[in-house]
């Protein structure tokens, strides 16, 4: 048996007993002998790092609900809105899908937006084109068309939602299609439609990927909401403002235009 103190290590041997079936008492000896271990003493030094988990103020502590699992967590809620943990299933998903809306109506504002300035094709700017009168149908048939399509999506996803793989279960769409939709988990439906490409298919494990989309979508909802203010004050699109800028960038500025 070996021991360590301070810097040297010893070893304790017991020596053997014996013992007498016809005696009461036991008598155990030991010889104990002390010698300096002749291997060189070993030094340990164990080295503990706290991680510093980033915040959206470097510094602030984080409400206890926010503990870093969901992804783009940076411990932001200053009014307290996710304490109620179903409430808190409930933003996540809004702000994924608010995120998703602001990247594609931000791509196609700028994409149409480009077309237009460029003389390519003789588009509307964006604030005007839901105003305009389409050849192939009316006003009336397009709206009743999209509340139709988009409320079907909706009711879909929330029914995902609330019963999360309930919408890949079979019987759950037109013409077996329900494996085209089979959700990996509430948000991200995944399937040939709406993953082709096969992105992300272990989602539990794709953080990476969901904190990208998260920061995209989160940057895309500021642009839109710049967009809108861009329209109302200059009454111009963002190709529009852009060219004006760079073409005097000291004079054009955001500065300027508010004054």
């Amino acid at each position: 048996m070996a021991f360590a103190v301070g810097r040297s290590t010893f070893f304790v041997n017991p020596s053997s007993y014996s013992s007498s079936p016809f005696t009461k008492n036991v008598n155990k000896s030991f010889t104990t002998t002390f010698s300096p271990s002749p291997l060189q003493p070993r030094h340990d030094h164990l080295v503990a790092r706290a991680q510093v988990r980033p915040t959206w103020l470097p510094g602030l502590d984080p409400p206890p609900y926010l503990n870093g699992s969901l992804a783009g967590d940076f411990g932001f809620d200053p009014l307290g809105l996710g304490e109620d943990p179903d409430a808190l299933r409930w933003y996540v998903q809004a702000e994924l899908v608010h995120c998703r809306f602001a990247m594609a109506g931000v791509a196609g504002i700028l994409f149409t937006d480009l077309l237009r300035v460029t003389g390519i094709s003789n588009l509307p700017v964006w604030y005007e084109a839901g105003a305009l009168e389409y050849k192939f149908a009316s006003t009336q048939t397009l709206f009743i068309v999209q509340l139709l399509l988009m409320g079907f999506a909706e009711t879909k996803r929330y029914m995902d939602f609330i019963s999360p793989g309930s919408q890949g279960k079979e019987g759950s769409f037109f013409f077996g299609m329900e494996a085209s939709f089979a959700g990996l988990e509430p948000g991200y439906p995944g399937g040939p439609l709406l993953n082709p490409f096969g992105l992300a298919k272990d989602i539990k494990n794709a953080h990476d990927s969901k904190l990208k989309e998260i920061k995209n979508g989160r940057l895309a909802m500021v642009a839109m909401v710049g967009f809108f203010v861009q329209a109302s004050v200059t009454h111009v699109g963002p190709i529009d403002n852009l060219v004006k800028h760079l073409s005097d960038p000291w004079h054009n500025t955001i500065i300027q235009t508010l004054n």
